[in-house]
């Protein structure tokens, strides 16, 4: 038995019952790195806690990766992937662009997925075959946009001070190309991707647990993800998603260094 979406929004509201009356609210903040700054807050460890509660009741057989507590059963055949709130820096800005990102692989491939944004009130879910947004405007199946090339393609990325050395002079060189570029919308980024209004995301060390959920999204929507030299993406890593091939490849051997 596998899960189905009723079950993705179960998991999406206990996760919402943790995070949104915790938002805007001057909640406590820990820093996860002496020497920087990771923050994360009690409604990061809230729900993990209550999504994790729920798939251990009923699919006790499954592994559990994510990002505040300890991984379970990750040779297992199926695993959930999960982060809690993805964005915590826009988190505790009180920005609305973070995310609870819940994935599902099955033999370590991205199967399904769900990004769900509670203060806005969006869901976007990865069925297994297509990408559907529920939504303040309805619910509709969505869909990838082709925008022909890289000089029309709009861009977004987290930070440009994410990247370092040789990953920012790459990273330059595709943002230097596109028509548009934008900063700061975490996980909301690749869902503007999934939905059509933006063509490229390119960001730099992810985890496994910030792409896990986003890799169905996007390809069920039309979309390409992959590492920056073209392999899958559920081990994170530098991650490119795109449009439409044409706008993947030609940002790829900018990223590629070609």
């Amino acid at each position: 038995m596998l899960p189905d979406r009723d079950f993705f929004y179960r998991l999406a509201d206990a996760a919402k019952a943790e995070t949104l009356p915790r938002f805007r609210t001057g909640l406590s903040v820990v820093n996860k790195m002496a020497g920087g700054f990771d923050p994360v807050t009690e409604g990061d460890q809230a729900a993990e806690k209550a999504i994790r509660a729920l798939i251990t009741e009923h699919f006790p057989e499954h592994g559990v990766l994510g990002e505040e507590h300890e991984n379970v059963g990750l040779d297992r055949e199926h695993v959930w992937v999960i982060d809690p709130i993805d964005g915590t820096r826009s988190f505790i800005s009180g920005l609305p662009v973070w995310g609870t990102l819940i994935g599902f692989q099955t033999n370590g491939r991205a199967a399904m997925g769900l990004m769900d944004q509670p203060f806005i009130g969006e869901r976007y879910f990865a069925d297994g075959t297509q990408t559907h947004y529920c939504g303040p405007d309805g619910e509709r199946v969505i869909s990838v946009r082709d925008c022909g090339e890289l000089g029309n393609a709009t861009l977004f990325t987290t930070s440009p001070h994410i990247f370092t050395g040789t990953d920012l002079e790459r990273y330059r060189a595709v943002e230097e190309r596109v028509q548009l570029f934008r900063y700061g919308c975490d996980c909301y980024a690749y869902v503007l991707l999934a939905s059509g209004q933006i063509d490229l995301v390119v960001e730099n060390s992810l985890k496994p647990y910030d792409v896990g959920a986003l890799i169905p999204i996007i390809e069920q929507a039309g979309g390409i993800i992959t590492t920056w030299d073209g392999g899958r993406p559920e081990n994170g890593g530098n991650i490119i998603a795109a449009g439409s091939k044409a706008v993947h490849e030609q940002a790829l051997a900018l990223l590629a260094g070609r």
